[in-house]
């Protein structure tokens, strides 16, 4: 039962980052999904994202609080390489 809550939890992680998507593609930038792991998501942040000085910003403000307000599973965002 387990791996269908995770599976379910997952499915809603994509789609809210695919809802955040268009905003940083609008700068040049991208966020792409790496893995859930004991309610932390982890993200690669791509294009104008990956080296721009707000990016920590648009990680905590913006991918991490859209992503605790929508899905309760989750308690932090990560980005990595």
């Amino acid at each position: 039962m387990k791996e269908k809550n995770e599976e379910e939890v997952i499915k809603k992680i994509k789609e809210v980052i695919e809802k955040l998507r268009p905003y940083l593609q609008n700068d040049g930038g991208d966020v792409l999904f790496k893995r859930f792991e004991n309610g932390v998501v982890y993200v690669k942040l791509v294009g104008a994202c990956s080296n721009c000085p707000m990016a920590t910003m648009t990680l905590q403000e913006g991918i991490e609080t859209a992503l605790l307000n929508e899905v309760p599973e989750v308690i932090k965002v990560v980005s990595e390489d």
